[in-house]
């Protein structure tokens, strides 16, 4: 008949799986109990064994030291007064086993050829002592002082101990063997109370090692439970929810916190998404608005006035070109937050300003435009993109500006940080409206802004731009003195 060798293993793996699964079902609060308890348990039961080991070694060497002590003094009587104690040892043997039996102890006592000639138990409450083995008698008349033997006698237990019989302290000569014999029944009895004792002492803090471990993993993971729930109730849309953040300020309450700040965040990259939804959405409502009702005056019969029809025409144009105009910068804003639009390169700075300020100055027109060079330093950065920035804020320095001004464009390099700015001597921005320059759509004077052509997303862009870069944008301005906004790119 063939065995399957599989089977076993096949089985041994089935009840690891089931028990890994059944693991994994725990919550994290149950498997943290459940393994601070286990090694709770392990802790206390490697501990109580090591004690009560240790102390039934004590209770032996207690008592074979207690033994020998008693013994050698009867042994040197008999052994060390005599001329030639090893040719009296069949005529003394009696008397000494005699002499060293006590109510709790047995003396035996054998020659050198391991004969044993005398047997020290009298009265019936002495305890019955049985010769040890041939192999430990050995030892002992080879001259080892401590040899011991735990062994049988019917239902109890006897500790036997063997001390060589010599003439004189020292000698090397063994020519007989005392075996003391007690039995281990008190030691025993001592040793059961004390594992009654450590088990009692191991199941008490056991438990209340597990109630108090449970309740603190649970006051611990309080804090999760609480994260739990506020991302359930973000997830219905909730972002006002904040999970209180309580001492100790540990990894827990960090991860409470990071976990707040996270949600705030998220909270205001909505509220912008909304606004800024908003705010595209009422941008394109006024150029559309503008097309339909054209479209409309055209539909009733305009198009008969060719006066009439060309000025239509010439304003539903405006609105296209704006509206086309708003779509590309829209475009424009989210390839820079995404950083895939940059073609970085190598480019000299001072080749690169050069070339724009001749493009700027066609878009000045009779304003001046200054460039104040900064050091000739070669820069990795995208020059399409940030000659493109360049030009929104020479635009707008041109919207703010009187046709008899000046404007300032230029560059330096400062802590490894290229700083490439554009300063006019315009309107300047309102301290109201600094903190909202970059918001998309934004204008802070929305007549002025729609008449001259503007979108509102034009510092929006440069920020994108330097942003993309791995720099920021920075703007100075004074209401009625000017303005100066600097974008900062790392070298």
């Amino acid at each position: 008949m063939s065995v399957n060798s599989s089977e076993p293993s096949t089985v041994l793996g089935t009840a690891c799986g089931q028990m890994r699964q059944w693991w994994h079902r725990r919550s994290l609060r149950q498997r943290l109990a459940l393994l601070y308890s286990g090694l709770l348990a392990l802790l206390l039961c490697l501990l109580g064994v090591a004690f009560y080991l240790d102390m039934r070694q004590f209770l032996l060497s207690s008592t074979e030291l207690r033994i020998r002590a008693q013994a050698k003094p009867v042994i040197e009587q008999y052994l060390f007064y005599r001329s030639d104690p090893s040719q009296q040892l069949a005529q003394i043997a009696s008397q000494l086993s005699r002499d060293l039996t006590s109510r709790d102890t047995t003396a035996l006592v054998f020659d050198r050829t391991g004969t044993l000639l005398a047997d020290g138990r009298r009265l019936p409450e002495e305890p019955l002592a049985t010769p040890v083995a041939a192999a430990y008698l050995a030892k002992a008349l080879a001259g080892q002082n401590d040899v011991s033997v735990i062994q049988h006698d019917g239902e109890q237990r006897m500790l036997s101990l063997l001390i060589p019989l010599r003439s004189a302290p020292g000698a090397s000569v063994v020519f007989g063997v005392v075996q003391m014999s007690t039995p281990l029944t008190s030691i025993e009895a001592t040793l059961q109370r004390q594992s009654l004792i450590i088990g009692a002492s191991v199941v008490i803090v056991l438990l209340v090692g597990s109630v108090i471990g449970f309740w603190l993993t649970s006051s611990t993971l309080h804090p999760l439970s609480d994260l739990i729930g506020a991302c359930r109730t973000i997830a219905q849309g909730n972002l006002h929810q904040k999970v209180p953040v309580l001492p100790p300020h540990d990894e827990l309450g960090q991860l409470t916190q990071a976990f707040n700040e996270m949600v705030e965040r998220l909270e205001q990259n909505f509220q912008a998404q909304r606004r800024f939804i908003a705010d595209a959405a009422h941008e394109m409502r006024t150029p559309l608005t503008a097309l339909r009702s054209g479209l409309e005056v055209l539909l009733r019969g305009a198009q008969d006035d060719p006066q009439t029809a060309f000025r239509l025409i010439q304003s539903m144009h405006r609105d296209v070109v704006r509206l086309c105009q708003v779509s590309e910068q829209l475009l424009d804003k989210a390839r820079y937050e995404s950083s895939r639009a940059l073609y970085v390169r190598p480019v000299a700075i001072a080749d690169m300003m050069n070339e724009f300020v001749v493009q700027a100055r066609l878009l000045a027109g009779p304003r001046t435009l200054i460039l104040e060079e900064g050091p000739a330093v070669q820069v990795r950065l995208d020059p399409d993109s940030l000659k493109q920035a360049l030009f929104h804020l020479v635009d707008n320095a041109i919207q703010h500006t009187a046709p008899n001004s000046v404007i300032r464009l230029g560059w330096s390099v400062a802590q490894q940080t290229l700083h490439c700015w554009v300063a006019d001597n315009g309107e300047g921005i309102a301290d109201t409206d600094l903190p909202h320059v970059f918001t998309p759509f934004y204008r802070g004077d929305r007549s002025r802004s729609r008449r001259t052509g503007g979108t509102g997303l034009g510092l929006t862009l440069v920020q994108g731009v330097a942003q993309a870069h791995g720099g920021e944008v920075t703007i100075a301005s004074r209401l009625g003195q000017g303005t100066r906004v600097t974008i900062s790119v790392p070298l």
